[in-house]
């Protein structure tokens, strides 16, 4: 039994989609998943296990930041996960992004600890599995969702002592800025399982201002996001 996710091989669906924060993981699961039973409650980190159509699919969240993502997902792998699609929220980089907006990530640029380490030290370009791009494409035409496909950055900061730094990441064609991608999809590639990640613009950072979502909307988003990432690892 792993030391942080506390289950067995079996536990989790072969697709597990992975909400950092662990009332979201719930909040998947109740909303989506039938016959849902919990699967893990170590530190907090809620997880769940149930079926969405009648295909099974766990939900289990990872905590903030690529350091603590990256111990839920080797465990998850250790339990049997081969598809891990990370949902989420981001600051949007890209002018044209709005709050709400969902991306379909294809990379994610690593400013961040984690992923370095995996990659020793060595240049590396995350990339998502292709598959779940495209599945994640098709689904959000399926279900008339709007969707914005680009790379993004992974960083550890959120509060960023550098305010010109989002700018630079903008500039270089960055479509937004989050916390854990690029070590999930280093992951993926390193263990040889299909890892992505769809994010929702919770905030924006373009033209140097911060703008936050409100509650209801995030809450509206946060469905729609949950909504087209079953309906891609489930093929639907």
């Amino acid at each position: 039994m792993p030391i942080h996710v506390r289950a067995e091989p079996g536990d989790y669906a072969e697709a597990c989609l992975l909400p950092g924060d662990p009332l979201r993981a719930r909040a998947v699961a109740e909303t989506f998943l039938e016959d849902v039973r919990e699967t893990n409650s170590e530190r907090g980190l809620l997880g769940y296990t149930g079926t969405f159509e009648g295909k099974p699919v766990s939900a289990q969240a990872t905590g903030m930041g690529a350091p603590s993502a990256s111990i839920v997902v080797e465990e998850l792998i250790r339990l049997g996960v081969k598809k891990l699609l990370r949902i989420g929220t981001c600051g949007g980089l890209a002018p044209d992004l709005a709050l709400g907006d969902i991306v379909v990530v294809l990379s994610a640029t690593p400013n961040d600890g984690a992923t370095a380490a995996l990659a020793g030290g060595e240049p590396h370009a995350p990339t998502a599995d292709w598959e779940l791009v495209h599945g994640a494409v098709h689904a959000a035409k399926t279900l008339g969702t709007k969707v914005r496909v680009g790379p993004v950055v992974t960083t550890d900061l959120f509060y960023d002592p550098d305010p010109e730094r989002a700018k630079r990441w903008a500039a270089r064609g960055m479509l937004a800025v989050e916390m854990e991608a690029a070590a999930i999809l280093t992951l993926g590639a390193l263990r040889g399982v299909q890892a992505g990640c769809l994010l929702l613009v919770s905030d924006t950072l373009s033209g140097g201002e911060f703008t936050r979502i409100g509650d209801a909307e995030l809450a509206e988003a946060v469905d729609r996001l949950a909504a087209l990432a079953l309906a891609t690892v489930t093929g639907k």
